[in-house]
C-alpha cells in the first residue's frame, strides 16, 4: 500500500496531460494498489469575457480529483466541488507566462489575478492525499 508522503509526491510530480475533448482539461493518472487509479486534474471554467485586443481576459481554473476502478473505469469517489481554483490572465495576447511588465507596466507578479487564492498543486496535494486515504478506507 502506498504511504501518504509517496502519494503526495506523485500528486505533485506526475505530469499533466491534455484530455482529448473540447475545452481546457488536463489530468494526471496515478495508479494505486487494488485496481484503483487516482485522477487529478483541472478544468477551465466557461469564460464570458470579451476578447478585445488590449483588454485583460481572466481564465479561471478549478481542480478536481476522483478515484476510479482501473479495470471498469467506474467512479468510486470524486471531489468536483470547485473548492480549489487558480487563474491566469491574458492581456491583448500576452499571458501570465509572458513578461507582464512589458505589457502593463511595472507590477509585481503576485498582483496578477490577486483576487484568487491561487491553489497550486503543491498547496493542495496533502488535502487530496488525505481525502484519497479516507476513500481507500471505505473501499476496503
Amino acid at each position: 500500500m502506498i504511504v501518504k508522503e509517496e502519494l503526495i509526491e506523485k500528486i505533485e510530480t506526475t505530469q499533466l496531460e491534455k484530455k482529448q475533448e473540447i475545452g481546457e482539461v488536463y489530468e494526471k493518472k496515478i495508479y494505486l494498489d487494488d485496481n484503483k487509479v487516482l485522477i487529478v486534474g483541472y478544468n477551465r471554467e466557461e469564460n464570458f469575457e470579451s476578447f478585445d485586443k488590449g483588454e485583460e481576459t481572466v481564465y479561471n481554473y478549478y481542480w478536481y480529483w476522483e478515484l476510479r476502478d482501473s479495470q471498469s473505469w467506474d467512479v468510486l469517489f470524486d471531489n468536483l466541488e470547485k473548492s480549489y481554483t487558480f487563474c491566469e490572465s491574458d492581456v491583448g495576447g500576452w499571458g501570465d507566462n509572458d513578461r507582464v511588465e512589458d505589457v502593463v507596466g511595472d507590477i509585481a507578479e503576485e498582483d496578477v489575478c490577486k483576487w484568487s487564492e491561487q491553489d497550486w498543486i503543491e498547496d493542495i496535494s496533502e488535502t487530496i492525499a488525505d481525502e484519497v486515504f479516507k476513500w481507500l478506507d471505505h473501499t476496503g
